[in-house]
């Protein structure tokens, strides 16, 4: 069975390599999304993925809290390139190449973002796992997401949510009346301000045309299904 979308990238927060403690790394759970991730590359997808560093420093909350915003954003980079290389030696050691590409020059533990580079790797059916977002301040690693997915022509940005099934019109752990949607163009889901990803990732993809399915995470073999083709799960934006 060939996959509905052929090269995906997959976007994780760092908030949930936390595993639901409030901050660094739970072992388990990075085993348990690295199993979600082999799952997509046994159906022969070429498969990459943007991760946060919300686990261990939010710049935006460190420079309400007094610290200079720009040393915050880029503290909070480096978090993201300790959970990258997490992620890498949980999927190599399922068996899945996996290479780590930083924004932020880190000879020593990762490559420089190269585009063509990452391109070769992905067409090897190596897994590429971009950190650093997008290598400068005020810019998320929702934003970095959208770019990098544009950048490596991927067909899909997979979002990732923990236990949030998809979009809501409303919060849906607040309001027992939400409606989920199963389908919303960018357009949409921007004029409503739904709160799927910060504008300027949303704007990205509207622009270029690049789908998104948000879904959530922490239910086994969803990642799978819907690059499978599984169209009941999640929220399609665009597509």
């Amino acid at each position: 069975m060939s996959p509905r979308w052929n090269r995906v990238m997959i976007k994780l927060s760092g908030e949930a390599f936390a595993g639901g403690n409030e901050a660094g790394l739970h072992l388990p759970t990075i085993a348990f999304v690295a199993d979600e991730i082999a799952q997509v590359h046994a159906l022969g997808a070429e498969v990459c993925a943007v991760v946060g560093g919300g686990n261990f420093v939010r710049g935006a909350e460190f420079a309400e809290a007094g610290m200079d915003r720009v040393t915050a954003d880029y503290m909070g980079m480096l978090g993201t390139i300790i959970n990258a290389m997490a992620l890498r030696e949980a999927l190599e050691k399922r068996g899945i190449h996996t290479r780590v590409q930083s924004a932020l020059g880190m000879s020593s533990v990762a490559e420089p973002f190269i585009r063509l580079r990452a391109i070769r790797h992905l067409e090897k059916k190596r897994a590429v796992v971009f950190a650093g977002g997008t290598g400068n301040p005020y810019f998320s690693t929702d934003t970095a997401a959208a770019l990098r997915a544009t950048e490596v022509g991927c067909d899909v940005l997979l979002m990732g949510k923990n236990r949030t099934d998809g979009v809501y019109d409303r919060d849906p752990n607040r309001h027992a009346d939400a409606i989920r949607f199963d389908r919303l163009t960018h357009e949409e889901t921007f004029n409503r301000q739904l709160g799927v990803m910060d504008r300027t990732a949303l704007t990205v993809s509207m622009e270029n045309r690049l789908p998104i399915i948000v879904f959530d995470i922490a239910t086994p073999g969803n990642m799978a299904r819907i690059v499978a083709g599984d169209e009941s799960v999640g929220t399609l934006i665009g597509g």
